[in-house]
């Protein structure tokens, strides 16, 4: 049995941003983890670590983040199995 894994599963994107009270906040984008930090370079460490330090999957954005931790967080995406590539296997 092959699996494909889609391409979303790779990418784990963390915002960083500045919520209404001024605090630094790093939140993974479905909500999975979150954290408030005093220095945004802590935020950033923290992003680093949660995400297995991809610093290109950290978004700081200019907006209000306001750190959401009653949000349900999206389902993880689910790995599909390439039918397709067993079957020509077995027809070869």
């Amino acid at each position: 049995m092959n699996l494909v894994e889609p391409p979303s599963c790779g990418s784990t994107i963390v915002l960083i941003g500045k919520n209404s009270r001024g605090q630094w906040v790093a939140q993974h984008q479905n909500g999975l983890y979150g954290g408030l930090f005093t220095h945004r370079a802590d935020a950033v460490r923290y992003a680093l670590f949660e995400n297995g330090c991809h610093p290109e999957a950290i978004v700081s954005i200019g907006c209000i983040l306001e750190l959401d931790m009653a949000a349900k967080p999206s389902p993880a995406p689910q790995v599909l199995e390439d039918t397709h590539h067993e079957a020509r296997q077995r027809a070869a």
